[in-house]
């Protein structure tokens, strides 16, 4: 049994995660964590809301609040949601937790002590109109490197690169547009990347043959590129006080640390909220001073987020010195877009995790969203797409099978496993390929390529209608009842399995088909043994035909959806 560690990109506070931040991070850990479980392996999944920085003072103001009942009340949103699609963490905690603060102030001094941390008089923009100095993101203008002209000061969307507010051409305050920027000095610390740059390639050098091309590509850019020296605080009121010695640093009493330094040290954080709150020794899955060292670190996230979580992060980590657990596998993905454009919180462009459950149940969101996951490139979204993709897999392959053949066993069977008959040529072949498909669908998962591993188990769906079809139990039972009761056992093994199957993808859904078998539920993930996984069921228990798996998306709610969420006609840049 191994010992597997998931985390996946931290959804900021400001606001309810759209179906973006859902595709890229969240959805993919699940579905990798239920699945490792399901195959034995002790598994931790952790998240966390990331609260600090400007847009959580501002999401406050807006929403007139207090920001720290603003983040209370948006955290405990957030986890709600999240648990709404069935996401399994083991905890989801927050980053303005007490442990994250006294974490976070620890890895500053020990990075100091390590002449890694250093106090510049630093030149930042200050907006006038607004009476702040403004932080990074919230510094807009023309990207000095591709000419975008919507990029951030920390970072453009466009090209990757990571920048600085004052390389940024015509800037204006994100905040209020106001173009009346002063430039201003103002004292902070400095975490020296640049000193670590070798050490930084090292540790990628050493853990990249594991990493999609994607995760690779970033990394290097910015390491060949050259690592600059980083600022980590910020002159703000919310977040992680800035301390040495455990009292206020001096010079530093209005200042925080910025959030891209504390939020990644979350993941240590979080792990000690859920470790104090269960009992558990959180050290043995993050210190390999405590038996971290044979941990299996999977990381879910973004590729806006890859720079951060491959360079800086690692820089924070590394220059401890300290026998952190880091990085072993970091799954990225790009980015999905919403009818050409992008998904965005900030301007309320696409659909939004809470709103897409009033409309449909977890399972369709789920299905449609790893079976479409932005891997190798971008993944549009449109509505259409999204009705074909349900009504074709999960209503005619999946649900139709399950129905038609339960049904058939109520009706034909008195509702339970019959016996008689033995396989032929037909359930020969069946069990070959069902095997064949048992050992493409793990291997898919494990590699977490989350593309093929729905269309793997879509071709098993497809397997059984195919035997289904072609063995009809409906008009052997006329002249073959013993041929008739092996097809129907065959069938409703395959059925279960299904459900088994399922289950990383769509657990509710799985749930309901496992509940419709007597002792369905509990089995292990399968093997790649067609006859065996086919002959689980006990003859004589009882099957009982589960409620419609999933209802087919008509053109009226199509058409209802576009009209409320847009569609086409609101493409944006």
């Amino acid at each position: 049994m191994a010992r597997i560690l998931i985390t996946s990109a931290l959804p900021y506070i400001n606001g309810i995660k759209h179906l973006g931040n859902l595709a890229g991070s969240m959805l993919p850990a699940d579905v990798y964590a239920r699945f490792q479980r399901a195959r034995g392996h002790e598994v931790l999944a952790l998240c966390a809301t990331d609260e600090h920085g400007t847009p959580a003072e501002l999401a406050a103001a807006a929403a007139g609040q207090d920001v720290r009942a603003y983040c209370d009340e948006q955290h405990a949103l957030q986890k709600r949601v999240g648990e709404g699609f069935g996401l399994s963490w083991d905890w989801f905690g927050r980053s303005s937790s007490p442990q994250n603060r006294v974490l976070t102030q620890h890895f500053c001094e020990v990075l100091e002590k390590n002449g890694l941390i250093e106090e510049r008089t630093d030149k930042m923009i200050y907006s006038v109109a607004d009476g702040r100095f403004l932080p990074d993101r919230y510094v807009e203008g023309i990207c000095p490197i591709c000419a975008f002209p919507h990029a951030r000061g920390d970072q453009c969307d466009n090209c990757g690169s990571l920048l600085d507010p004052l390389d940024l051409k015509e800037p204006y305050s994100a905040i209020s547009g106001s173009r009346e920027l002063e430039v201003r000095e103002t004292r902070h610390l400095y975490l020296l990347q640049s000193k670590l740059a070798g050490r930084i390639r090292a540790w990628v050098d050493e853990r990249s043959a594991a990493w999609p091309p994607l995760t690779r590509s970033i990394a290097y850019k910015h390491l060949d590129e050259g690592l600059i020296d980083r600022g980590i605080t910020r002159d703000l009121s919310w977040g992680v006080p800035v301390a040495k010695g455990g009292k206020p640093r001096p010079g530093f009493e209005d200042k925080v640390f910025y959030v891209w330094f504390d939020a990644p040290i979350e993941y240590f954080a979080v792990a000690q909220e859920w470790g104090e709150a269960t009992g558990n020794d959180w050290a043995r899955w993050w210190r390999t001073d405590q038996g971290a060292d044979d941990v299996r670190y999977v990381e879910f996230m973004g590729k806006d987020n890859v720079a951060f979580h491959t360079v800086s992060f690692p820089a924070t980590v590394l220059g401890s010195d300290e026998p952190w657990k880091t990085v072993d596998s970091l799954k990225s993905f790009n980015w999905l877009n919403w009818y050409g454009g992008k998904f965005s919180t900030s301007s309320r462009r696409g659909v939004f995790m809470d709103a897409a459950l009033e409309l449909l149940p977890a399972d369709y969101w789920r299905w449609y969203l790893t079976a479409n996951a932005p891997e190798s490139a971008d993944s549009p979204f449109t509505w259409e797409h999204f009705q074909n993709t349900v009504n074709s897999d999960l209503a005619n392959v999946l649900g139709n099978f399950v129905n038609r053949i339960l049904k058939f066993a109520e009706t034909r069977f008195e509702g339970v496993v019959p016996a008689g008959g033995e396989p032929g040529e037909l359930e020969a072949r069946l069990f070959k390929d069902i095997g064949a498909g048992l050992e493409a669908l793990t291997a898919s998962l494990d590699g977490m390529s989350f593309r093929k591993a729905a269309q793997d188990v879509r071709d098993l769906w497809v397997i059984g209608n195919g035997y289904l079809t072609e063995a009809a139990p409906w008009t052997a039972i006329k002249t073959d009842p013993e041929r008739a009761a092996m097809i129907v056992r065959t069938g409703l093994n395959l059925a279960c399995l299904f459900g088994r199957v399922s289950t990383p993808f769509i657990p509710f859904a799985a749930a309901s088909i496992a509940c419709a078998f007597e002792g369905g539920d509990g089995a292990p993930w399968p093997q790649a043994d067609g006859a065996a996984e086919l002959s689980r069921l006990a003859l004589g228990s009882k099957v009982a035909a589960p409620p419609v798996l999933f209802a087919k998306i008509e053109d009226a709610q199509v058409a209802e959806w576009t009209e409320r969420f847009g569609g086409a006609d609101t493409v944006q840049p």
